[in-house]
């Protein structure tokens, strides 16, 4: 598999331990904030969720480390999040963001999100 990823710095105790929060498979459209953003990424699909960040289908590419904002609407839930893309995989058109800069009722929200998808 040809992937890339990047060592991005931290932003906080909850980076370090991204990859421990449970990922669920979830559907929705992401938009990004920016114009630069939207025109690079067309229609973006989230695969899966978790409170720390997502993998997004995307038909454009993106650097490693790039800062992204966006817009996603969750099981009715409305959310605008500072995230950062933290791998790309060619091959599969899929994109890793790690949310950065996230409230802690932005992330207590998301995460009662998720536990109602996993129900």
């Amino acid at each position: 598999m040809n992937s890339n990823s990047a060592d991005v710095p931290a932003t906080g105790q909850d980076d370090l331990n991204r990859r421990n929060e449970e990922r669920v498979s979830a559907r929705f459209e992401v938009h990004f904030t920016h114009a630069q953003e939207a025109a690079k990424a067309l229609r973006a699909y989230s695969v899966n969720v978790s409170a720390g960040g997502l993998c997004l289908r995307t038909r454009r590419a993106y650097d490693v480390g790039s800062p992204v904002l966006m817009d996603m609407v969750v099981e009715g839930q409305a959310f605008q999040l500072r995230g950062v893309i933290a791998w790309v995989r060619d091959e599969s058109e899929a994109i890793g963001v790690r949310f950065t800069a996230m409230s802690e009722d932005d992330r207590a929200r998301l995460q009662r999100v998720i536990d109602s998808i996993k129900r």
